[in-house]
């Protein structure tokens, strides 16, 4: 299914008595949904994610803008006619009922043709509950599950009339790191079988970049940047999108261009043909650092971690942003621990350059 946002935008009234202007939580979205794709919705808290999934199911009504599903618009159609799966938060599931009971609810509303027997139920909970592998549970209730289990039991529920959209606001925040990264897979393992168009709403951009086809950011309400994640990451829109996307995050730094050279502090770090004199950000990536006795960036060593396949060598800047700078070096680097410096080679590809008042990037040619 097909989802077309048109320049979607939804306000609150400000309950600030002197500010009368209206929150705008979402500002002008405009997105196309590709069929039978998993998009991750990806920004801070308060960046108005989460109420763009609730436009999509129905639960609040946009103040302007349209809403189409395939070529239905669905803009002012109620939720339970919107043919939308949701996946909550809390997993909201009924304590005083069976994992059985809670992923046949949603059937037993259906009315008039669609309205099913308790055969049909069973059986569609039964292959619902298999594809999420909790059909040995169905006799149990949730304080009888992990959270895991009960997430599972929340995606079933979801899933069991299969419904034309899946929307998922933060359905991993309340599991444990281990018990993530194997839902998170289940997750991407389940919409590949069922080709259900699904929008993945998550604050964990490590999350969101592992699983989506596209993800698309967002802060205050409005689009930064839609792409695949890796193209996301590579091509950063602007400093927002740089921080945003990374673990470790970017290292920022206070530079200028002279000459077609980009400085930090007093040296010349690497070329930046095409861009003029200016003061700049400067953002590098972890990876884009290299031990390197001749390299035309020297910081302040604080410590190396020994992370097993890789090195973490941590510095610090007086033109940095960030607190301690954190460049990730393979293994076989070899890096005197006890020197008070240590000097870098950098990577070009993994140099961006922001503009000092606007935030947007500055592309520069690579010199080979």
């Amino acid at each position: 299914m097909k989802i077309v946002l048109d320049h979607l935008t939804k306000k609150f009234p400000s309950r600030n008595k002197r500010e009368k202007s209206d929150v705008i939580a979402v500002n002008d979205f405009t997105f196309e949904i590709p069929d039978g794709k998993l998009i991750g919705l990806l920004g801070p808290s308060g960046c108005g994610k989460s109420t763009a999934l609730n436009l999509l199911c129905g639960l609040l009504t946009p103040t302007s803008g349209k809403i189409y599903f395939g070529e239905d618009d669905v803009t002012d159609l109620p939720a339970e006619n919107r043919g939308v799966g949701m996946v909550f938060q809390n997993y909201a599931l009924y304590p005083h009922l069976t994992v059985r009971q809670n992923i046949i609810f949603p059937l037993q509303n259906l009315k008039g043709k669609d309205k099913l027997s308790k055969e049909v139920m069973d059986q569609k909970a039964l292959e619902v509950a298999k594809m999420v592998q909790i059909d040995q549970l169905m006799e149990r209730k949730p304080s009888e599950l992990s959270g895991g289990q009960q997430q599972r039991v929340a995606i079933a529920r979801a899933l069991v009339k299969m419904p034309r959209v899946l929307l998922m606001d933060e359905p991993l925040s309340n599991l444990d790191a281990r018990l993530r990264l194997q839902t998170r897979e289940e997750i991407r393992r389940i919409q590949k079988e069922t080709g259900i168009t699904t929008i993945f709403v998550t604050h964990d951009q490590e999350e969101a970049m592992s699983i989506s086809d596209m993800i698309v950011v967002m802060k205050d309400g409005v689009i930064q940047q839609i792409g695949k994640p890796q193209e996301v990451y590579d091509e950063p829109i602007n400093l927002f999108v740089a921080k945003f996307l990374g673990n470790p995050p970017i290292n920022v730094f206070d530079a200028e261009v002279k000459g077609e050279k980009l400085y930090i502090g007093d040296e010349a770090v690497i070329d930046v043909k095409g861009v003029a004199d200016q003061e700049v950000y400067a953002g590098i990536r972890p990876e884009g650092f290299v031990v390197d006795p001749s390299g035309t960036l020297g910081c302040q060593l604080v410590e190396v971690e020994v992370m097993g396949r890789d090195i973490t060598v941590v510095t610090k800047h007086d033109k940095s942003h960030n607190v301690e700078i954190r460049s990730i070096v393979s293994s076989d680097t070899k890096v005197d621990v006890d020197a008070k410096d240590v000097r870098f080679h950098i990577k070009p590809h993994k140099v961006f350059l922001f503009h000092k008042e606007t935030e947007e990037r500055i592309e520069f040619e690579e010199t080979k």
